[in-house]
């Protein structure tokens, strides 16, 4: 090379700096410390070809070019720090202002009470932990129909809106449709999120599959026939959806032929190669889609809704964007400046009467964006005491509490009537804070707001609930592995639900709508509340429910604790009541027990269940969980054996802990004591601290009084 003394233009330069080595190093843990990592690796491989190529040939000058000129976490700077070498910062702040992009509304208030921001302001936080951590070639087969309620009421009340935009761009005669962004963390959670929206096909077993039709009409890739549309309303953008060549119909290349032959002009223009037009592959026809969205007479022209992974950050120009939800971790403003801004180009620049432009909105859910980050400082963290928590051996040997390591529950369903036993942990009750808020209000730094709500659901037919329902019912509960449904149940089982959703055992509050039962999360909780009813009315001594041990472990034991801890709230045990000699509390309330216990005459022994591996297998939502109770003391009720209770103190007592006390109640409580080689087994929850020493006391007196009768 002949070049001496170069000039240097870095485009995105926000990722060319060198990190400063610090001693105090960031807290970083999970997506943010690997997304840190990467952008630091990133960042120290550019900033070193630089350098390369100055000891090389010499550089004159660096000119960094960057809508984001601030450094990011884990960097060793204060995150939003701008770089020191900048020279002008035209912000993302100045640009709203002057009204030369659009404005951008995020979530600021919200129907869901107590938290410290309107839940679709960050949408990761409250479903991180159940999305897919890994992306589709981990080769689990999830379900589409199965995303957490939070994102499915998160998608439809920003669709909702959107079918209000998209009607007033029809009628104003815009040729190409508004468009709605969705960002994924990996490439499992889009195709769900994708799935979802557009439709996908349910393989069966016997190698057969049904179309389930997208949730979102106007984004659905199937016509009301079941046939995939030659030229997609939803568009799927992530490296395995490029490699695999499956996302666009067989039927496109005839359909978008014109548009094809227009890309091909273009391809030979730009490349010079007369050839360059022949070889047009499936992944290049959709990387053209992509890069025409929102454009007239071009291949991506029908697009309406855009799931990605990341892959829309920088560098995208479609200026008909006006929704954008966020399904992943935002870790730094740089990052949800650069998702919200494929939202904020304009799409008309004419100036009205008074020489201005006219404010066009972009409503945005889940990306945390703040119109006025500062630099980040994490404050110091104060080391805890830790203490060792044992049981004290052999001193303390007769207060052991041993206890059954139960797997799982075996009920018999009889051939002839099935009845239900409704309680008051039969009620569901459909809440913003468990389906996420149903009314939410976006809001710029100026301009109008907009509610997002779920309104358009109260249409949904009472008949089309219940049937959804009770086929759920019979698939999901009343079905063993391998073998076909129990059909002949469903006109039984249809009438148990008619039962359950006429009884007023539904409960919708804070502007839910009964068809959120539709929602798969939802349904397996309301199917869960009918089956334990139908459980609890067959508990007989004919068909006794049983538990099913651990085979390799089936008894526990308070010997076994032996563990460290830092936590400040706990209970110095009384050596004549307990076998470990720390009791650790989640709360006060556990510590108000603890002195109940070892005040009551007739408690023989205690234990608080911490790392001593007591748990009641569970279903939530479908979803197998272990519930972890707080107490199990030894009574002495008056009869030759002891009786073993489960206490459970509960404050707030949410849909969770409804379904932790039927199983308790329904399944393991009868299932162990039918067992008979663990002796016998009852269950309390106390829910007010200042009533639970004499709520204790009444039950302790009610058990003796049965014994002596």
């Amino acid at each position: 090379m002949g070049m001496k003394n170069i000039l240097v233009i870095n485009d995105e330069a926000h990722h060319c700096y060198r990190e400063r080595p610090s001693d105090d190093t960031e807290d970083l843990k999970g997506d943010e410390k690997k997304e840190a990592e990467k952008n630091n690796e990133a960042a120290r491989l550019w900033i070193s070809g630089i350098e390369a190529v100055q000891r090389k040939l010499g550089v004159r000058t660096v000119f960094d070019l960057s809508a984001t000129p601030f450094f990011l976490r884990g960097s060793g700077y204060a995150e939003g720090t701008l770089f020191h070498w900048t020279v002008s910062d035209f912000s993302l702040m100045d640009a709203i202002e002057c009204g030369i992009v659009k404005l951008p509304r995020v979530p600021v208030a919200d129907n869901v009470p107590g938290g410290d921001t309107p839940m679709f302001r960050n949408l990761w936080e409250h479903i991180g932990k159940k999305m897919p951590k890994k992306g589709r070639g981990a080769g689990k087969t999830l379900d589409p129909l199965n995303l957490p309620p939070e994102l499915q009421s998160a998608l439809q009340a920003l669709y909702g809106h959107y079918v209000e935009t998209y009607t007033l761009w029809e009628q104003a005669g815009i040729d190409v449709p508004p468009v709605f962004i969705v960002v994924c963390n990996n490439t499992a959670t889009s195709k769900l999120v994708y799935d979802f929206i557009s439709g996908f096909h349910r393989e069966h077993e016997d190698g057969t599959s049904t179309l389930e039709q997208g949730r979102l009409a106007l984004f659905r890739n199937y016509d009301e026939h079941g046939h995939r549309l030659s030229r997609p309303r939803t568009l799927l953008i992530d490296s395995e959806q490029l490699e695999s060549g499956d996302a666009l119909d067989t039927t496109f290349r005839d359909m978008a032929s014109d548009e094809i032959k227009r890309f091909r002009r273009e391809l030979i223009e730009r490349t010079g190669d007369i050839k360059a037009g022949d070889t047009i592959s499936d992944p290049d026809l959709l990387r053209e889609v992509m890069n025409t969205v929102g454009k007239k007479d071009r291949l991506g022209e029908s697009i309406r809704c855009v799931v990605s992974v990341s892959m829309l950050t920088e560098g995208w120009d479609a200026n008909t964007v006006t929704h954008i939800l966020g399904v992943r971790a935002f870790g730094t403003q740089l990052l949800c400046e650069q998702v919200v801004g494929r939202a904020l180009r304009r799409q008309n620049y004419d100036t009205n009467d008074d020489g201005l432009f006219n404010v066009e909105y972009a409503d945005v859910l889940g990306i945390p964006f703040d119109f006025a980050a500062k630099p980040v400082v994490a404050p110091p963290k104060r080391p805890r005491e830790t203490v060792r928590v044992h049981a004290v051996i052999p001193d303390r040997d007769p207060l052991e509490i041993t206890f059954p390591r139960v797997e799982g529950y075996r009920v018999e369903l009889p051939n002839e009537t099935v009845s239900a036993k409704f309680g008051p942990d039969s009620v569901l009750e459909l809440t913003p804070d468990l389906v996420g808020p149903s009314i939410t209000q976006n809001q710029g730094i100026v301009g109008e707001d907009v509610d997002l709500s779920l309104k358009h659901l109260k249409d949904v037919r009472t008949s089309t609930i219940l049937f959804h329902l009770t086929r759920h019912l019979i698939f999901t509960q009343y079905r063993d592995p391998g073998e076909e449904p129990k059909l002949h149940l469903f006109g039984q089982l249809k009438r148990i639900t008619r039962q359950w959703l006429d009884g007023g055992y539904l409960r919708c509050t804070g502007g839910t709508y009964p068809a959120q039962l539709l929602y798969q999360a939802i349904a397996d909780m309301a199917c869960e509340r009918i089956k334990s009813a139908i459980t609890e009315s067959l508990a007989r001594e004919d068909r006794p429910i049983k538990a099913v041990l651990d085979p390799y472990n089936p008894t526990g034991s308070s010997a076994y604790v032996n563990f460290t801890t830092s936590k400040g709230t706990r209970w110095r045990t009384d050596p004549a009541k307990c076998h470990v000699n720390w009791a650790v509390c989640d709360s006060d309330w556990e510590a108000e027990f603890c002195r109940v216990a070892e005040a009551h005459p007739r408690v023989l022994a205690y234990i608080k269940n911490q790392n001593l591996g007591f748990e009641v297998p569970y279903l939530m939502a479908g979803v197998r969980r272990k519930y972890i109770p707080d107490f199990i003391v030894r009574i002495d009720d008056g009869r030759p054996d002891p009786l073993n209770l489960i206490v459970e103190i509960k404050g707030y007592r949410g849909e969770d802990a409804k379904e932790k006390a039927n199983t308790l109640r329904t399944y393991w409580v009868p299932g162990v004591n039918n067992l008979g080689s663990f002796g016998r087994w009852a269950a309390a929850e106390f829910t007010a601290v200042y009533e639970i020493e004499r709520a204790f006391d009444t039950l302790i007196a009610t058990f003796c009084a049965t014994a002596a009768a």
